[in-house]
């Protein structure tokens, strides 16, 4: 079968040594629409979101990316983002150098998707841990083998006004801005790949959206502090186009803040973008 989770689970990915710098960073924000200074200006104190530690290994690719995953034959077509989230040691540096290690912890089988999780520690040359990532990928069309269906742990969102309740109107350029940061899956550029895919026109990266809304987060219920951030997770519940608009909602929990994020106005109203949003303070 084109997934077998005997080859996959446990299986560790070649590692990844990678570089970054200031001008990496500057893109990164202004591809996720930041706009103050602390994102956007090298002399200005500036911060670098832990979101981008998750682009950083591939910040420089330009190739689509590839799916040569251990005992997982599959197309890139059939595949969308799952479910992502980072967790940092400390405030990443503007610039630097790492490695990241990644294994394959889990295959799920879905009956008519499966899903597949990943792994991976950043540690800097000195072995020091920088930040971890753990994502999954949702392949449609390969599940089905009897397979353990996986878990999940929904978030619940607070019954009373939000903490925050913010707007962000997506431009029809943003993610042909944002490939620029690695990820060149036509999925979210051609027109015909897009259709071939399910999607009436190029959808925006998961992964924009979900650093439109932990930027958002960080700006109305940290006061703007990068350093305050010790991660992020969401699930990637629905897609959103560009050139329409993100409503990113927030609540105070304790030590984290509870979020979700949904298409505002137009057609698709309330349709959900991300969800069981988790944004975990530093400390």
């Amino acid at each position: 079968m084109p997934i077998d989770p005997t080859v996959a689970v446990g299986a560790q990915l070649p590692d990844r040594t990678f570089s970054w710098s200031e001008s990496d960073v500057l893109l990164y924000h202004l591809a996720i629409g930041a706009t103050d200074l602390h994102w956007t200006l090298e002399t200005a104190g500036l911060q670098v979101l832990p979101s981008f530690g998750v682009v950083a290994p591939t910040f420089h690719e330009t190739d689509p990316p590839p799916l040569d995953l251990p005992g997982c034959d599959i197309d890139l077509a059939q595949v969308v983002h799952g479910a992502q989230e980072v967790r940092v040691a400390g405030p990443l540096p503007t610039s630097g150098a790492a490695t990241l290690r990644t294994r394959i912890t889990d295959v799920w089988d879905k009956g008519r998707a499966a899903v597949i999780w990943q792994e991976g520690v950043a540690t800097d040359a000195a072995g020091q841990q920088l930040w971890t990532v753990r994502s999954s990928i949702f392949v449609r069309g390969e599940g089905g083998w009897g397979g353990d269906r996986g878990g999940s742990s929904p978030v619940e969102v607070r019954d009373r006004a939000p903490d925050s309740d913010t707007t962000y109107d997506v431009t029809p350029q943003q993610a042909l801005l944002y490939r620029l940061c690695g990820d060149r899956n036509p999925l979210h550029a051609d027109p015909a790949f897009a259709r071939a895919a399910g999607f009436p026109a190029p959808i925006l990266h998961g992964l924009c959206s979900w650093g439109i809304a932990l930027r958002t987060l960080t700006e109305d219920l940290l006061d703007g502090d990068a350093a305050a951030v010790g991660g992020f997770a969401a699930r990637f519940a629905g897609v959103l186009f560009p050139g329409e608009t993100l409503r990113v909602r927030g609540w105070h929990e304790d030590d984290r803040v509870v979020a979700d994020a949904t298409v505002a106005g137009g057609e698709r109203d309330g349709a959900p973008v991300l969800a069981d949003c988790v944004l975990v303070r530093q400390g």
